[in-house]
């Protein structure tokens, strides 16, 4: 293809001439035999696939100069950009994107080295700067795209960043990375297999729908399975199996998670999740804040170890980021089942949280076991979280939880099963505690039993059910306004 390889010398010029060449002849295969490809913006075009042969290794090249030879394609412009954050409202502003593509595909063994990429935020060029990259790969309204089998090291922003691409399939991905390893934004029929996501800085697999498109599209008929997400690794060492820890007293969020949000202006439906691992990160997260609908979703068979504060978190608010006069989202159909947890953080225990006049609907939660470092106060327990209506979701935004297991606020229609919590140390939080819950069944639950520490805290709650607990009689209750079992 006329490209040096050499590390040294620009190589974009020689790639995007191989890739239109290829496209002119109705398509076909531009291979990156092994060596070091220097490059700024590659334009991938339909019918097009790259291959990266063993040893191969596309460098994105540091930025030299703004909106000259030594930079990457200008970020272009975009009427809804105030509704998502920055990296959400561009795409051409990246190593390798492609705009309105079709069959196009990027496989092989080898690496995409987003070297010279911004983060987006903190040190380094800014992502707003004329001239800089902040993805290492980006799609925008595309369909029938296949990523397979390559590396990504240090992506930036994002690693990839999937706008309203549909039939896209994503299998067997090393990501080791500073920020997001994966974005799937307003996209249909999406496969993530076989993947490994080193984030510690932000999310790993992280589903959005954004108003970035200008309109609420879904992300919908998604699966995500066989995947191992973590934020415990120095960035680099989960690509070469070393899996270094980071050094005691550097700051790292341990991000690494499996998420839906924070834009959610188009929803989510028709998700499943399974046979997932996590390890050193936070967990899974569903939040939907910004008027959007998050439905008929299913996670089982998920395995976390070290969680570093809330093993699952849901999240209804009211946040609001987008067309004036949207409504509040809903949050509903919801079934999470066979989930361990060991060595979580317990400062908040998981979190299922609506607003008030909306709540999170039909939620089934099976067969999970969840155990904790404990250690909550007595101080801990008369918490009354705030309801932060209108911020950002994360799991932290409560600060410390009134219960070490599940607290429940703003939730109707909720059936738990043979679920156990389990804490480490003595914790004078009751492991379940209800505000403003409407319908809650709840059988084959087990607890510790610690002294004067009640199993189950009911405050305005209606219609609740409790069969087979080890540590309180069956009870039914039809109405209770404050009441402890």
């Amino acid at each position: 293809m006329g490209a040096t390889g050499d590390g040294k010398t620009l190589d974009t010029l020689a790639i995007n001439k191989a890739i239109e060449a290829a496209a002119a002849a109705g398509g076909g295969t531009v291979r990156f035999p092994a060596g070091s490809y220097l490059c700024y913006s590659i334009h991938l075009k339909s019918n097009v696939a790259l291959y990266l042969d063993q040893g191969a290794k596309i460098v994105a090249a540091e930025t030299l100069g703004a909106n000259g030879a030594g930079a990457y394609d200008a970020a272009e412009p975009n009427e809804w950009k105030d509704y998502q954050d920055f990296g959400h409202s561009h795409w051409h502003n990246s190593l390798i994107w492609g705009e309105g593509v079709e069959n196009v595909s990027i496989l092989g063994p080898g690496l995409i080295w987003g070297k010279g990429l911004s983060r987006g935020s903190g040190p380094g060029p800014r992502a707003e700067d004329p001239g800089v990259g902040n993805k290492a790969i980006a799609l925008k309204n595309c369909h029938n795209i296949t990523l397979r089998d390559f590396s990504i090291l240090h992506g930036g922003h994002f690693g990839i960043l999937a706008t309203g691409a549909d039939n896209l399939t994503i299998d067997n991905l090393k990501i080791d990375t500073n920020r997001d390893g994966i974005d799937i934004d307003c996209c249909r029929n999406v496969r993530v297999s076989n993947c490994l996501v080193n984030s510690p800085w932000d999310d790993g697999i992280c589903l959005k729908s954004s108003y970035g498109l200008g309109s609420a599209k879904p992300t919908e008929f998604v699966t995500i399975t066989n995947c191992y997400v973590t934020g415990s690794f120095q960035e680099g060492t989960a690509l070469d199996a070393t899996y270094k820890p980071f050094d005691p007293g550097v700051r790292v969020s341990h991000t690494g998670r499996i998420k839906f949000g924070t834009e959610s202006n188009g929803g989510f439906r028709n998700i499943t999740i399974s046979n997932c691992v996590f390890e050193a990160c936070q967990g899974l997260a569903l939040e939907t804040v910004d008027g959007a609908l998050l439905e008929d979703v299913t996670i089982t068979n998920i395995s976390m170890r070290d969680i570093v504060n809330v093993p699952i978190f849901l999240r209804l608010g009211s946040r609001m980021r987008g067309p004036a006069d949207t409504p509040v989202g809903k949050l509903r159909r919801v079934i999470i089942s066979n989930i361990v947890c060991s060595n979580s953080a317990s400062r908040a225990s998981c979190i299922l949280s609506g607003i008030p006049g909306h709540y999170i609907e039909n939620v089934k939660l099976s067969n999970i076991l969840i155990e904790h470092r404990g250690g909550g106060t007595a101080a801990d327990a008369a918490i009354q979280p705030p309801e932060m209506e209108n911020r950002y979701p994360e799991p932290t935004m409560f600060g410390a939880m009134p219960s070490h297991g599940f607290y429940l606020r703003h939730v109707k229609d909720i059936e738990m099963s043979n679920v156990e919590v389990v804490a480490m140390k003595d914790d004078a939080r009751a492991p379940f505690v209800l505000d403003d819950v409407r319908g809650a069944d709840f059988d084959h639950i087990e607890t510790p039993a610690f002294k004067d520490v009640p199993t189950f805290v009911l405050n305005n709650v209606e219609d609740f059910n409790l069969h087979q607990c080890k540590t309180a009689p069956d009870t039914r209750i039809e109405k209770a306004d404050h009441k402890q079992i």
